[in-house]
């Protein structure tokens, strides 16, 4: 097998084109071991960086930066942490517990009670950005949030200002996936996103900012998860030029302490490496959108 070979090379122009998009470079050393790793098999085109992550040091963007070098291989993202345990770069922000953010919980209530302070949210958004910028010498390709924090209210506001100012020919990750209403109360976690998403698309529209056409990704963490099978129903009628949302990479004791989702993220990468994957993609007539296309 030629690793480098893309997929997006090896299909015909007639397939769907999508967005895999694999979050959270720069929680930990393994995680971006395992990320640049399907970069480079060609098995992944889009990857969105946690610049307060413990394991975002200059040489993980280097390492990063490294792989667009020639033809560019993939698209790189800004990834907005407001939750626990990372920590807030502008000095203003509250609350916080710990010197760290809140956790998702208590954001959220935050968020929807509308108890933030908008200025502080702005600051702290446009500080990310202005870190993304000094790692990567650009602005980000796309910018999405940790948690999905870009959609909740106030957050949304702040993100879409900051956006729109400093990087607004960016694209933003929308959450919606507009299937039936039936399929969505299925899945309590993508209708609570979808719903926070048709606010979030007509503010970008009206702003002349683009979002992705649809989103796929979320599943139950549940450890005897087939991750083969999730994965097939995520292409399930997702449109061209829509996404999905991925969490490969290796377990490492960095990840351990910062997040419960650990064993999966090497199930996950193991099927992306493997040739089941190209296989479902080509059933499911479906490519990755090469990097360098205009395809938002």
């Amino acid at each position: 097998m030629a690793c480098a070979e893309t997929l997006a090379e090896r299909v015909p122009e007639n397939l769907r084109r999508i967005w895999l998009c694999a979050d959270d470079y720069g929680m930990s050393p393994l995680i971006n071991t395992g990320i640049r790793d399907l970069i480079v098999r060609g098995r992944l085109n889009a990857t969105s960086v946690l610049v307060r992550g413990p394991g975002m040091q200059r040489s993980e963007a280097a390492a990063l930066k490294l792989l667009n070098s020639g033809a560019p291989r993939v698209a790189i993202g800004l990834h907005v942490a407001l939750t626990a345990p990372m920590q807030p770069l502008s000095r203003s922000f509250a609350p916080l517990r710990d010197g760290a953010f809140l956790p998702l919980a208590e954001t959220m209530r935050h968020a929807f009670m509308r108890r933030f302070q908008l200025r502080a949210l702005r600051e702290e958004i446009a500080m990310q950005m202005q870190a993304f910028r000094e790692m990567f010498g650009r602005a980000p390709d796309f910018v999405d949030g940790h948690h999905h924090v870009q959609l909740l209210p106030q957050a949304s506001e702040a993100v879409l200002a900051v956006v729109k100012e400093q990087a607004p020919r960016a694209w933003l990750r929308q959450c919606g996936r507009r299937v039936p209403l039936r399929a969505r109360l299925s899945d309590r976690k993508a209708l609570l996103l979808e719903l926070l998403s048709i606010r979030f698309r007509r503010r970008a529209a009206a702003l002349g900012l683009r979002t992705n056409a649809a989103f796929a990704g979320t599943y139950d963490f549940h450890p005897d998860t087939d991750y083969s099978t999730v994965f097939e129903r995520f292409l399930d009628g997702l449109p061209d030029r829509g996404l999905v949302m991925c969490h490969p990479g290796f377990v490492d004791l960095e990840l351990k302490r910062l997040d419960r989702l650990t064993t999966l993220r090497e199930r996950e990468h193991a099927f992306f490496a493997g040739e089941a994957f190209p296989v479902l993609l080509q059933r499911s007539r479906v490519a990755l959108a090469e990097p360098g296309a205009n395809l938002i």
